[in-house]
């Protein structure tokens, strides 16, 4: 099993480590084989060891399907002009978003990297206080499609294509049709699921405790029988947001910005409530580990001022180890 933690490519995120050989000594001396790496276009830290990364998480818009489609109602609607669409995505038209994507995969490949990941949902600003959704699960299903066979054709298979569940519309994990539906149509011979533990628990806001949590998760993994072997890795970490998201969607703020950047950093903290990327505590969580056998494990942790990143790994670590012990032991 390759572990790693999630860890932007950037000057400003290594900063506080004083470099890359420094982190990468205190993570390898926890048992982890480097970073999954995601990379910031505007701050990419060339600097950065290849040997440090264990896996590459591909670069992601939310809100993305009606930039592909071309849909210039939706578009203005949402941006308010063609100069703000500009300023939101890496042009204005869809051969513009893959031309990033693909930029984006072969400096992923220039790392030697065994996996990508490649987020299935789409959402909007407006979608993520409402949850009442523009596009149902079949579409952004089919755009991702559209979009990943096109993103991987020609492509060599020398690394592990990843699929990541969301709780927006598109590859949720809550229904092996849908499961089933994406995987059979993505032209890519070693394609999978990076399942995320933390985006599983946040589709079912009456989850009240992590014990709740593994239970759901665990059905869910054997309701898909024999595609439950696609899943090969696991972003590991829990997210409790039910009185949350109870309490704060359905409609939008009254101070909603209409400005498109005023609005998306209001947002932020919003969705930063709702996919909580919290350590897992209740030692039972081995109990997914031992039942999915991930060949990857991200801890997929949330960082911050007041959230230090390797002090959250520490614990969901110890978690493990009591986990580990609690079943040596019966």
């Amino acid at each position: 099993m390759i572990q790693s933690i999630n860890f932007p490519i950037c000057s400003y995120c290594i900063a506080p480590y004083g470099s890359w050989d420094a982190l990468g000594r205190k993570i390898r001396a926890l048992g982890l084989d480097g970073i999954e790496g995601i990379v910031d276009p505007v701050d990419l830290d060339t600097t950065f060891p290849k040997e440090l990364l264990a896996g590459y998480h591909l670069v992601f818009y939310p809100d993305w399907l009606d930039f592909w489609r071309g849909n210039e109602k939706e578009l203005l609607r949402k941006y308010g002009s063609w100069e703000m669409v500009g300023r939101a995505y890496p042009g204005t038209k869809p051969e513009d978003l893959m031309r990033f994507f693909r930029q984006d995969l072969e400096f992923a490949l220039s790392m030697n990297t065994p996996y990508t990941v490649f987020h299935v949902s789409d959402v909007s600003l407006e979608e993520g206080y409402t949850y009442r959704w523009l596009h149902t699960n079949r579409e952004v299903l089919d755009g991702a499609i559209e979009f990943i066979n096109e993103l991987l054709r020609g492509v060599e298979p020398t690394f592990d294509f990843l699929v990541e569940n969301q709780w927006w519309p598109g590859f949720t994990f809550l229904d092996p049709a849908e499961t089933e539906y994406l995987l059979s149509r993505i032209d890519y011979p070693r394609k999978g699921i990076m399942l995320d533990t933390g985006h599983l628990m946040n589709t079912n806001p009456a989850l009240c405790t992590q014990a709740e949590g593994i239970e759901y998760i665990l059905g869910l993994y054997r309701a898909h029988g024999e595609l439950a072997k696609s899943v090969r890795g696991l972003h590991f970490h829990q997210s409790l947001s039910g009185a949350y998201v109870r309490k704060h969607t359905g409609k939008l703020p009254e101070n909603f910005p209409s400005d498109y950047f005023e609005a998306f950093f209001m947002e932020y903290p919003h969705i930063e409530s709702i996919d909580r990327h919290r350590p897992w505590t209740e030692p039972r969580c081995v109990r997914l580990l031992d039942e999915i056998e991930p060949l990857y494990l991200t801890h997929e942790l949330s960082s911050g001022p007041n959230r230090p990143q390797l002090t959250a790994l520490k614990r969901q670590l110890g978690t493990i180890r009591k986990g580990r012990a609690a079943a040596g032991n019966r």
